[in-house]
């Protein structure tokens, strides 16, 4: 019996909750936990101020890390690097300068975030090497989400491999392999659809990511009730959230909607997520529409 007690994860709902991207969710299941040891305590309190820091509660991390476990202070310099004032070229200058110096490589909660902001610089490169020998599955899984912006699924392929040699039906395995299967096409878009469907029965309600996946698969399968059925849930929870929002303007243009319904979306992401790539690129279009556009006004009005 003591090695079973030994075994149960005590952070299980709260992971899971957190992985699938149901933030309150996970931030209730941490407030009810009672941790059995200091290193319990320390992980559900990471996972208890990342799931605020992914709802936009800065303040809430920013006020209680000033008395915080010296292992969760890394995240100060996430929520810094998000703020909307950030500099963020100070901050990627200091991550760089404790990488280098080395001494917080051991901390994984620095790793995810060190690994964070530089995948948000697009810099894969050194968001690779500093997770080169992370252990985590959620760490692992990050690996795999670098390799593909490098357009390499060649090595994120076998990411994923090494994902289910560990834990073939743990959440991050199956959250990889589906979006995997999604973006190369063809026969895995079912088996992505089926895998989103299973998380959700199982897990709940799907947050942001996972609820964006799932409509990607249920509307490359000409799905789009159900894609818009599932963007507008998770919508519910995060209802100004980059993806959903981009989501819904293309299911609702799909579905044959007023043309004002998916403009709406559409103006809600632009004003609300400026330096999303899909706002910058089309802003930038729309520029360039509009630079050509005035080379063929008349010059003599009519």
């Amino acid at each position: 019996m003591a090695r079973h007690q030994q075994d149960v994860d005590e952070l299980f709902d709260v992971k899971n909750a957190f992985y699938v991207g149901n933030y309150q969710q996970a931030i209730n299941e941490a407030q009810s936990v009672s941790p059995s040891t200091p290193l319990v305590a320390l992980q559900r309190d990471a996972f208890l101020y990342r799931s605020y820091i992914a709802q936009g509660n800065y303040r809430i991390v920013q006020q209680e890390l000033k008395t915080a476990d010296p292992m969760l202070q890394p995240l100060k310099s996430l929520v810094d690097y998000l703020l909307p004032d950030a500099n963020k070229s100070a901050i990627v200058a200091d991550i760089d300068a404790r990488v280098a110096k080395g001494t917080e490589l051991s901390n994984e909660i620095f790793l995810m975030v060190a690994a964070t902001i530089y995948y948000h610089e697009d810099n894969y490169e050194a968001a690779l090497k500093i997770l080169h020998n992370a252990e985590s599955l959620e760490l692992r899984a990050f690996t795999l989400q670098c390799l593909w912006a490098m357009n390499r699924p060649d090595l994120a392929r076998k990411q994923l491999k090494w994902l289910q040699d560990i834990e073939d039906d743990g959440t991050w395995t199956q959250l990889a392999q589906a979006w995997l299967n999604l973006i190369q096409g063809g026969p895995g878009i079912q088996d992505a659809h089926y895998s989103v469907m299973e998380l959700s029965e199982r897990l709940g309600s799907l947050g942001p990511g996972p609820a964006s996946l799932g409509a990607g698969a249920a509307a490359a399968r000409g799905m789009w009730e159900e894609a818009e059925q599932q963007l507008t849930d998770a919508a519910s929870r995060a209802p100004q959230h980059a993806d959903l929002l981009l989501g819904l303007a293309l299911t609702a243009a799909h579905l044959g909607k007023p043309p004002e319904v998916s403009a709406r979306y559409l103006a809600q992401l632009l004003d609300s997520h400026p330096q999303h790539p899909f706002v910058k690129e089309y802003k930038a279009k729309t520029d360039e529409f509009q630079r050509l556009a005035a080379q063929y006004k008349p010059s003599v009005a009519s």
